[in-house]
């Protein structure tokens, strides 16, 4: 059986999200004016050609808007599911709602994950894991590293579609240090390594190349994570009271 084809991001669709990164990075606001074109090739490193393409992409997305002799902004964001999901989780109900949708997903990305990811996949999701365990075992915020993980998982479908689906939503739901910082809660420790322990029995699953339990595992990790940010919303109250 051959293997299956990698699906590979082409440099536009990279511009693209650079471009993205840029917008929600500098906080740009409807009506902010992006740098000139000569100015976006040299810092982007791409020609005027894959410049062009990656700002079709953001203009069909409604991100940015062009004016004829005057440049490209940023748009008002169109009201449609994708601008609701890439909007800043700010309450743990959303954090909660966000992890149901993700639940459903991630079940189906990571069977692909098992089934098609390349020994240099494999590789890459075991050094976002051992980046994780290693901040985990500092104290330190592990949240990027969290993130990272199930990204690796997602690139390993070699579908493109989760990893945009998991880009736009996974930040939102990882904002536990946020939440307890605002509420004056200290950190954890428990939590992170229950974390830690529910990633390595993702990852034994696909090392095994086992689908159900990869499954069973994601199910578990993210169900738990649900039940984590109730908890959380418990002792945020207690604290109110």
């Amino acid at each position: 059986m051959s293997a299956p084809k990698k699906t590979k991001t082409s440099l536009p669709q990279k511009t693209a999200k650079k471009l993205r990164d840029r917008i929600h990075d500098q906080g740009l606001q409807p009506g902010d004016k992006l740098p000139t074109e000569p100015n976006l090739m040299e810092e982007l490193s791409v020609s005027r050609t894959v410049l062009r393409e990656a700002i079709a992409t953001l203009k069909a997305e409604g991100l940015v808007e062009a004016k004829q002799g005057i440049g490209v902004f940023v748009s008002e964001p169109k009201q449609d599911i994708l601008s609701s999901l890439r909007k800043n989780t700010r309450t743990l109900t959303d954090t909660i709602e966000s992890l149901e949708l993700r639940t459903a997903v991630e079940l189906e990305a990571i069977a692909l994950a098992v089934a098609r990811c390349s020994p240099a996949q494999e590789a890459e999701i075991y050094r976002c894991f051992d980046a994780y365990e290693k901040k985990v075992h500092k104290g330190e915020n592990a949240e990027q590293e969290d993130f990272e993980f199930h990204l690796a998982i997602a690139k390993a479908t070699n579908n493109q579609h989760f990893i945009d689906f998991l880009e736009v939503l996974g930040r939102r739901t990882i904002p536990r240090a946020r939440l307890r910082e605002e509420a004056g809660l200290p950190r954890d420790p428990e939590v992170e390594t229950s974390l830690n322990n529910e990633h390595r029995a993702i990852l034994d699953a696909i090392e095994a190349r086992d689908t159900n339990a990869a499954q069973h595992a994601i199910r578990v990790h993210l169900n738990n994570g649900s039940e984590r940010y109730r908890k959380l919303m418990r002792e945020i109250e207690r604290g109110k009271s």
